[in-house]
């Protein structure tokens, strides 16, 4: 048993606090990052990080070429490729559940090999919202399935996960010390990458369809843009014609379809108050209701909407450009832990929330009380030019159908070009990932394909600093002793287990903990120890570092656990156990595919 120091203690203290901080968010995740990272070269003395290893991960590699990737991707939806995809889509799957499905597989599978998973979503989620509800399909039924196959997508090439890259620099650090370990090729891993969505599509278009909810109710193209049900909140003025009146009276004369679902009357709060009671001025009530009931309240006289908003008549005469759209707030956004009225939203975007949404259940909150959290949904009411800003806001993904941006169409050759020509120069070994990532994107800044304060917007800050706050970490772990430690202890299975069961281990432990943190956490967390263990047991270091990677890039099993997951939350009106039984399935097939086709493929 390795001798357990007082920088072992201290590693593993700070990984607990981390793991607890993770999971329950009570800051930001890349603010705990941060704080690991600070940590860490405060205890310089014992965890073995100087104040050089400490912001290493800020000049890592794969941090630079994550971000370079996402100014990429970025690049290329501002030709607007995915607008020209749709209408090719729409016009192959018609009304066909089974197609819809099929295409939204076969597109976001191979794309996340190409530009990160991430961003694939990111851009074809209003893509395929718009497709299901068009063609009378719920959402619910493609969005979780869009999730699921860009992640394993993203297991094709090098870049199609910030996990990969993460774990490649891990691998060529390790490699001094393990021979077998070396820095990943862009297709070092492509046949597994292959198995593994084939195998996650056949699932997720016979077993993973049955299990998939049907949560929101599509929409025709002759319905309102926005037939979901939302939560929203009204308060009765003095001199309002509602006073006096039963709760039933008032709903039969204005000839409102909603549910009345709380009533907040001064300091006392009233679920599902009776349809008996009378009316008082300054009450408080908060309706679930669709659009169309929206427009109604906004013709009665006396109502007003908290947080207030200021439209330009009622809906059916907003001005050119007004529109209602739905926003679904991002795990790494400003907004996160903020109120709607301690976040400065309307004052910043100049729009009115009118509602709230959160997965496939609803809050009984006051809205302006209401703490934003990743993955709720907001519908916002404001001009053309706000949701504009929207649409490129990083804070936030838009779960609708924009068709206000100037898509920069003449411009879609060379995009995709300096795309494919990164992955070439990158597969044939010409010039390293990053270098040609980054030449990439400077090619973009010449030619104009994006804008330096665009490219800017496209970073996914919070991803940034993530992977540099916690890349420390590992280092410290393997500095330590404690990866030695751990690794003995699994070892100690090997006395009853097989190898390839071991293996399995790795896979599963990886797979639960990333259901819990971030994935590139669990990387960092995970690959020494694999390392470490595959070492003492004589094993391929590398097979165990390739079901350390595969693992951290499938959490299918909870929102939290990638942040695909997150993204279509809102728009799928999911509930966390649609996760748990969609993907729990799909979690345990992969494990012993990937480790199946790891032992096949590169051996134990």
């Amino acid at each position: 048993m390795p001798e357990v120091t007082v920088g072992t203690v201290l590693v593993f203290l700070i990984i607990i606090v981390a793991l607890v901080l993770f999971v329950t968010e009570p800051v930001p995740i890349d603010v705990t990052a941060l704080g690991i990272m600070v940590t860490l070269m405060m205890l310089g003395p014992w965890t073995g990080i100087s104040p050089r290893d400490g912001v290493s991960g800020f000049a890592n590699p794969a941090t630079m070429t994550i971000l370079a990737m996402m100014i990429l991707s970025e690049g290329v939806r501002r030709t607007g490729v995915i607008q020209r995809l749709e209408e090719i889509v729409t016009s192959y799957t018609g009304e066909s559940s089974h197609k819809q499905l099929g295409a939204t597989i076969g597109i976001v599978g191979p794309l996340s090999g190409i530009i990160n998973n991430t961003a694939a979503v990111a851009i074809l989620l209003p893509m395929v919202s718009d497709l299901a509800h068009e063609n009378g399909t719920s959402p619910s039924k493609l969005l979780l399935p869009l999730s699921y196959a860009s992640m394993a997508g993203g297991m094709l090439t090098l870049i199609g996960t910030s996990t990969n890259l993460l774990a490649s620099t891990i691998a060529s650090r390790l490699a001094t010390d393990y021979p077998s370990l070396h820095a990943f090729s862009m297709f070092e891993f492509t046949q597994l990458g292959l198995l593994v969505f084939l195998v996650g599509a056949a699932y997720l278009l016979t077993i993973g369809y049955w299990l998939t909810p049907s949560h929101v109710t599509p929409r025709s193209e002759f319905e309102t843009t926005h037939r979901e049900e939302f939560l929203t909140e009204i308060t009765i003025g003095d001199t309002s014609p509602l006073v006096g009146m039963t709760i039933q009276e008032a709903l039969q004369q204005i000839e409102f379809e909603g549910n009345v679902t709380q009533l907040i009357r001064r300091d006392d709060y009233y679920r599902e108050p009776r349809l008996s009671m009378i009316i008082q001025s300054d009450d408080a009530f908060t309706i679930r209701l669709t659009e169309d009931a929206l427009r109604t309240l906004y013709d009665v006289e006396g109502i007003e909407f908290v947080p207030e908003v200021t439209p330009q008549g009622d809906l059916d005469a907003l001005a050119p450009g007004q529109t209602l759209v739905e926003i679904v707030i991002t795990a790494g956004s400003d907004l996160v832990s903020e109120t709607i009225e301690t976040s400065g939203f309307q004052d910043q975007y100049q729009a009115g929330v009118l509602a709230i949404r959160r997965g496939g259940k609803t809050t009984h909150e006051r809205l302006t009380e209401h703490r934003i959290q990743p993955g709720d949904m907001l519908l916002v009411e404001s001009d053309s030019n706000t949701i504009d800003r929207l649409a490129d806001d990083p804070n936030v993904v838009v779960a609708g159908e924009i068709d206000l941006q100037q898509f920069r169409s003449s411009k879609l050759p060379l995009a995709v070009g300096v795309v494919l020509s990164v992955v070439a120069l990158a597969a044939v070994g010409i010039l390293p990932i990053m270098v040609a990532a980054l030449g990439g994107v400077i090619i973009m800044f010449v030619t104009d394909i994006i804008k330096p304060a665009e490219a800017y917007d496209a970073v996914q800050w919070d991803v940034i600093f993530l992977l540099s706050g916690v890349i420390p970490l590992g280092r410290a772990l393997s500095e330590t002793g404690g990866a030695d430690l751990l690794g003995t202890l699994i070892v100690s299975t090997a006395d009853f287990l097989p190898i390839i069961a071991v293996l399995g281990l790795f896979y599963l432990l990886t797979a639960a903990m990333t259901n819990l943190i971030s994935n590139q956490a669990s990387v960092v967390l995970f690959i020494p120890i694999a390392a470490d263990t595959a070492a003492r047991l004589n094993a391929n270091a590398f097979a165990f570092i390739l079901a350390v990677t595969f693992a951290a890039s499938t959490a299918f099993m909870s929102p939290v656990g990638y942040q695909t997951n997150l993204f279509v939350y809102g728009p799928g009106g999911y509930e966390f156990s649609d996760y748990a039984r969609v993907g729990g399935p799909l979690q345990v097939i992969l494990a012993i595919v990937t480790t199946l086709g790891i032992a096949m493929f590169w051996g134990l």
